[in-house]
């Protein structure tokens, strides 16, 4: 990740360097799962669409995105903590203004052990809160979904 940060400071500003950073190390995870997804898939009820000339809108929704939930459910919850730590690590590295790497960045700087306890525990529980909410509301849709 550090290595990464060094490269993106090259072009982009601080600023927006964390949201990229985040989406650089998620998106393998992502990927990886929703590619395993897609290869265990059932082959006959695709088959079985084309059959019926189920339209495409409807073959995602009812089709493909059942099967793949296992998979959407699971790589979204890793990379929900991944995305958070890689996009603290480059705060840290970048410190842009207001953000909590900067402060992270300043009490290792100072050896404020308390500030940098208590940042430590905000990142922590703001991650659970946010990781919480992101699979809460993947859940819903997917139980929108179930019921049609």
């Amino acid at each position: 990740v550090a290595s990464f940060v060094v490269i993106c400071l090259i072009w982009l500003s601080a600023d927006n360097l964390s949201v990229f950073i985040s989406f650089l190390i998620v998106l393998p995870v992502i990927y990886g799962n929703l590619l395993e997804g897609i290869k265990s898939e059932d082959a006959s009820m695709s088959e079985l669409a084309g059959v019926f000339n189920v339209p495409p809108l409807k073959k995602l929704l009812y089709i493909h995105l059942p099967q793949l939930k296992p998979f959407i459910m699971s790589s979204f919850k890793t990379a929900l903590g991944m995305a958070w730590k890689a996009g603290v690590a480059a705060e840290i590295i970048g410190t842009p203004d207001g953000s909590i790497g900067q402060q992270l960045y300043y009490s290792k700087v100072c050896l404020d052990t308390d500030d940098l306890l208590c940042w430590t525990v905000i990142i922590v529980i703001i991650s659970v809160v946010f990781e919480k909410l992101v699979m809460l509301a993947v859940r819903a849709l997917y139980s929108r979904l179930e019921r049609g």
